[in-house]
């Protein structure tokens, strides 16, 4: 059997270029990342999960693919970083997309796929066939503006390359060119766009203030607690600000060569503090009546960020308590002068382990959310609930630390008592449901394990999804509209799980040529997990949505509910006086247990809700989902709302 070491040894960048042109920083701003080894690595670089794709729009110009198997590469660990070689550009992209990938499957316990590309009928918008994509492509020299952005329609990264600002450039040089390919942050951020897209598509539709605004926060928060990954940062950080990560440091900024390029005078984003009018840096304080008013997605986003980041400098500062008592002799407070370097060493062990926790925590509760309309209390529940499934005893106060964050910011949950973390955690369903144990059976008795999406081929992966979504959806209907069903215990049942199957459903969702509504089943994915104590849970994670035609007009709304419910599927009537203002989608997340098929939680977005289908209405007619897009949305075009990153990273 042939000998493969584990990892592949590139060098990047650890924030961006910009760091490298000073002395106080040149020395902790390049490092090595481990990327787990692929055999099949071919030019571009190729891989088993991204294509780099190296072509200037703007100069009509193919640069030569990286060779990262070449011998002397290998020797080397890559090319050394550098600005000006288009090769290390290749290079660096995807070092730092592979990295973000690895802690996704890591926290997931399974493989990451990419959002599939849909083909709808025309006339009755059924999914007719999903195509998977095996690759997303990476370009890292795709536009000549300031901008980077994940394309749902291409599944592509698209990083751009612009001049920075002539006056108050920050260590740029005024007019220089400026890569976004090269930071860090931003490759991690698009690369969490577009695993986000591959879990939950429909969250990057606008249909509250917090979804496209979760959308950003998720990929800050991926890109600033992969900062502390990196040990020489990490301690130099450390060091020069004492152990106090509340302080003005590089671990708390995101992309801070692109904020000083635009003008910003520094970061673009920074998760514990602010440039004020003055230019100086200032520690920022929760505000809670801010989240009531603040809608553009990435100042909205920026408190969900503020709130992870409060958590684990909380959780930090427990962790180094007693360190600090035995390095002050119980006096809490510090002598003057340089910190040991032992006790910097053992601080960024603590800060290294709580990041990791966090991170890992943050992308687990993706499994806990809603299939739709995320919000941000829903995404607080999600993180309680993962982390009370794998911690049971929250000893070191994880939970109490996030909790505590989001209640300073002013970010609660809708139908909650109290913000104990017993209420917040999504609870087991007390109404009867269907026995997935019989499903289970079915789809077991193909491939004979749920643990496929562990090991395996992508491709196969990717096509034994596919199969699962679609004998779980036609299991779920005949059980709840075949022949010979109880029709008030199956309407109750589908009730529970937030859909509307049977003849009687509203008018307005969606129905196929059978005449009964359509059921989309996004996923049928595992989630295996290992817990502190060694226990392993695996679940089946099945995502299930409907749509429902929105109007404007209440009236208008009632009276396609009880008139048309008999309407033909593919009539022209719908294309024209019964066209909607708006799409409501509704459904749930189920997690189930894989050997007994229990439902240990519903996630429900119910697509009949009354109250839903209201505040979705307000959202609308305020201008909220125009809003989203930013002041860059007249410019762009109706259209262009397929690209909804496009649109927001522009706005920026």
């Amino acid at each position: 059997m042939e000998n493969l070491p584990p990892y592949r040894r590139l060098r990047t960048y650890t924030f961006d270029p910009s760091l490298d042109t000073t002395l106080e920083t040149r020395l902790i701003n390049q490092t090595v990342l481990h990327i787990p080894w692929e055999k099949q690595l071919g030019k571009g670089p190729v891989g088993e999960y991204c294509e780099v794709v190296d072509y200037d729009p703007a100069s009509e110009c193919f640069y030569a693919p990286v060779n990262l198997n070449d011998p002397v590469l290998l020797a080397q660990d890559g090319h050394a970083p550098s600005e000006g070689n288009p090769q290390f550009h290749q290079q660096m992209v995807y070092a730092v997309a592979m990295t973000t990938i690895h802690n996704f499957e890591r926290a997931l316990g399974r493989k990451a796929l990419w959002a599939r590309h849909y083909k709808r009928d025309a006339k009755t918008g059924e999914v007719m066939s999903a195509e998977p994509v095996l690759r997303l492509r990476l370009y890292p020299h795709a536009l000549r503006e300031a901008n980077a952005y994940y394309s749902p329609e291409r599944k592509a990264l698209l990083f751009g390359y612009f001049p920075a600002v002539l006056a108050n450039s920050g260590e740029n040089l005024p007019g220089g060119l400026v890569f976004t390919c090269l930071s860090h942050d931003v490759i991690a951020h698009e690369t969490t766009h577009a695993l986000l897209d591959g879990l939950h598509r429909y969250f990057a539709e606008p249909s509250n203030p917090d979804v496209l605004a979760f959308h950003e926060a998720f990929a800050d928060i991926v890109a600033l607690f992969q900062h502390f990954a990196q040990p020489e940062a990490l301690r130099d950080q450390i060091a020069r600000t004492r152990g106090d990560l509340r302080s003005q440091n590089l671990l708390g900024k995101l992309a801070y060569q692109y904020g000083q390029a635009i003008g910003n005078h520094g970061a673009l984003r920074d998760a514990i503090g602010r440039i004020d009018e003055k230019g100086e840096w200032k520690p920022q304080e929760p505000e809670p009546e801010k989240f009531a008013s603040t809608l553009e997605p990435h100042a909205r986003g920026a408190i969900l960020v503020a709130a992870m980041f409060d958590a684990f400098l909380s959780i930090y500062r427990s962790r180094i308590a007693d360190l600090l008592r035995i390095a002050t002799g119980g006096t809490g407070r510090l002598p003057k002068g340089n910190l040991h370097p032992d006790l910097v060493n053992r601080l960024a062990i603590e800060a290294s382990k709580t990041s990791r926790h966090i991170l890992r925590m943050a992308i687990r509760a993706l499994d806990y959310c809603p299939p739709v309309d995320i919000t941000f209390g829903e995404y607080l529940r999600a993180l309680v609930t993962a982390d009370w499934d794998l911690v049971p005893d929250d000893v070191r106060d994880y939970r109490i630390a996030v909790i505590e964050a989001f209640r300073r910011r002013g970010i609660y949950p809708r139908d909650v008592r109290t913000l104990a973390a017993d209420a917040l955690r999504w609870q087991e369903p007390v109404q009867e449901l269907l026995d997935f144990s019989a499903l289970l059976r079915e789809l077991k008795a193909g491939s004979r394990t749920l643990e496929w999406q562990t090991a395996g081929a992508r491709d196969d992966i990717d096509k034994l999804n596919g199969h699962y979504a679609a004998a779980t959806q036609v299991w779920i209907k005949e059980q709840l509209t075949g022949p010979g069903t109880d029709r008030e215990r199956s309407r109750n049942i589908a009730w529970a799980l937030g859909l509307a199957l049977d003849e009687g459903a509203p008018g307005s969702v969606y129905r196929g040529r059978d005449g009964l509504p359509s059921l989309e089943v996004h996923s049928v994915r595992s989630a295996r997990r290992t817990g502190v104590n060694g226990r392993t849970i695996v679940d089946l994670v099945v995502e299930l949505v409907q749509r429902r035609r929105g109007y404007l007009d209440p009236k208008k709304q009632e009276e396609v509910d009880d008139r048309w419910r008999g309407l033909r599927a593919d009539s022209d009537k719908w294309k024209n006086d019964l066209k909607e203002d708006f799409k409501v989608r509704g459904g749930c997340t189920l997690l189930i247990d894989s050997e007994t098929g229990f439902v240990r939680y519903t996630v429900v977005k119910n697509v009949c809700s009354k109250m839903r289908l209201g505040r979705q209405r307000e959202f609308v007619e305020s201008g909220g989902s125009l809003q989203m897009a930013g002041p860059m949305y007249p410019l762009m075009g109706r259209n262009s709302l397929s690209e909804p990153f496009a649109m927001l990273h522009r706005s920026r």
